[in-house]
């Protein structure tokens, strides 16, 4: 029933997420680590990890990315992490 009310499943769909989030930060200061996060606006689905095109609009029900420019085909969670890997790469790597 509560899937129905959108704005319900998303405060608890955040309520978990916010958990996790939370767990992760409590884990890393424990042990001495750094967490890195992606702004939560970075549009990592929505570009090709293969070409760079960026897709504005992709349906969050769409499983698939599909470049309109190269035609490369994969994942939608799969292409949104080589994405981020790429992200924290270009930031965080420095060009020797």
């Amino acid at each position: 029933a509560f899937l129905k009310n959108h704005k319900l499943a998303g405060a608890i769909a955040d309520c978990g997420m916010y958990e996790f989030k939370r767990q992760l930060e409590y884990k890393t200061e424990k042990f001495g680590s750094e967490l890195i996060l992606v702004d939560r606006f970075f549009p990592s689905s929505q570009i090709c990890s293969n070409c760079g095109n960026h897709r504005h609009k992709m349906p969050l029900k769409s499983r698939v990315y599909v470049c309109p420019d190269c035609g490369h085909t994969e994942d939608r969670d799969l292409n949104a992490a080589k994405n981020i890997d790429r992200w924290f790469v270009d930031i965080f790597i420095p060009v020797a």
